[in-house]
């Protein structure tokens, strides 16, 4: 018995409530368990419980052993004075609380309870539920996976919210930072977005009418550019470069930040900075766009892009031409990507700052219209079972995979209390 673990019991109930009684022998009735308190101070706060015939209500300390109250100082602490209630596993000392009522319940807790809680907590499965997941109802496991889709965009947006207060509630410049995020996917978000950061859009949006001098920004800035060119199109781009670095007094990212290995060369960041300028070269008004549109359909060709032609037959400065040419698009996947963790966020982030309720649940229901991801971890779920049948699925499933079944944190997961409420 762990104290997480006897304090979970207590607080959904899962020991046997008949025949309650105190150390002293007086019945014991637990009306409400009391408010979990993840601060300083009791276990549980405003418990309402009867001893006899006397109603009590305020504050109930947990032990796995009684004399663990003078282990950890408490009779040296004012903040667990008063309590109603010291509530505790193993009661092996007498008298330690003063005025203060026991309640041992090692009797009272079913095997079973321990058992399924030590067999989550020991298996070597990456999922802890794995073996029990089939018992669980599908209502439970739906709306345990909206509440996860609100934590991960609470989470992910607690960040975004910083970047707009810090600028001026500046839309744009979010928006143009999370792409470019998001255009180096997994693996190359960070200098990507370093990039982003290292070159102001209104400087992009002074040459946004030439793609060769945003391609030129982008990639020298990316530092990609090398003096040993012998193609016109690179050595175009390292001259256009040259000049604008000196008129902006720009400083160029070190080339070792972006990564290639183990990269389809497609997903190379050559050819994503070259559909990211691409982007950028085509859209004029994106916010205002992406805001007013709530469609998958209607968002989709904002996002169809293509790197220039260049890129037809390269997938890095100089490297041999490709026999088979053709032209680098931004694939559907790729584009469903950026309305998951772009676009579906950043019009849930507008319509919280606005206040506006019909715009939250469109953001929600545009996830909702994109087919659920593909990865390693949606098919771990699926494997027990339990397939995404969409995007705001898929988001939930990974914030339960990375916040709860790595860290093991079944006691805290709606799913983990099913399993484990089951042996009670």
């Amino acid at each position: 018995m762990t104290e997480a673990l006897f304090q979970f019991i207590w607080q959904h109930s899962l020991y046997n409530v008949t025949n309650l009684s105190t150390a002293a022998g007086e019945p014991v009735v637990v009306m409400h368990p009391g408010k979990r308190n993840t601060d300083a101070g009791p276990d549980f706060l405003n418990a309402r419980i009867r001893i006899g015939a006397t109603i009590l209500a305020g504050n109930i300390e947990l032990h796995i052993k009684t004399s663990d109250w003078l282990r950890h100082g408490h009779q040296d602490n004012a903040a667990y004075h008063n309590l109603i209630l010291h509530v505790v596993y193993d009661n092996d000392v007498d008298e330690v609380v003063p005025f203060t009522p026991v309640l041992a319940l090692n009797n009272h807790i079913a095997a079973d309870v321990v058992c399924r809680y030590e067999g989550l907590m020991s298996t070597p499965e990456k999922l802890p539920c794995a073996g029990a997941f089939g018992n669980v109802k599908s209502i439970v496991k739906e709306n345990w996976l909206a509440r996860l889709l609100a934590e991960r965009w609470e989470q992910k947006l607690a960040d975004w919210n910083v970047v707009l207060e810090n600028s001026a509630e500046d839309w744009r410049n979010l928006l143009y930072w999370r792409l470019a995020a998001n255009f180096g996917f997994k693996t190359n978000a960070t200098p990507f977005l370093m990039l982003a950061q290292s070159l102001p859009l209104n400087i992009l949006g002074r040459h946004r009418g030439n793609l060769m001098q945003i391609e030129a920004l982008m990639f020298g800035q990316a530092g990609l550019l090398a003096e040993a060119y012998t193609h016109p199109y690179p050595v175009g781009l390292l001259r256009e470069y040259n000049y604008l670095r000196q008129k902006y007094s720009l400083t160029p990212l070190p080339a070792h930040l972006w990564k290639f290995m183990r990269m389809r060369p497609p997903n190379f960041p050559t050819i994503r900075i070259a559909q990211f300028a691409a982007l950028i070269h085509q859209s004029e008004h994106l916010f205002s766009q992406i805001i007013e549109t709530h469609a998958v359909k209607e968002i989709e060709p904002l996002l169809d892009i293509t790197a220039s032609g260049y890129w037809d037959a390269h997938f890095r400065f100089e490297d041999t031409e490709q026999e088979n040419q053709a032209p680098k698009a931004l694939g559907k996947t790729s584009v469903h990507n950026i309305i998951i963790n772009t676009i579906a966020p950043i019009q849930f982030l507008y319509a919280a700052r606005q206040g506006s309720a019909g715009l939250k649940d469109q953001s929600l229901n545009l996830l909702e219209a994109v087919p659920a991801e593909k990865n390693n971890i949606i098919n771990l779920w699926q494997a027990t079972g339990w397939e995404a049948l969409n995007a705001a699925q898929s988001q939930a499933q990974i914030q339960l995979y990375n916040n709860y079944c790595t860290s093991r944190r079944c006691l805290e997961c709606t799913i983990g209390l099913n399993i484990i409420r089951s042996a009670s």
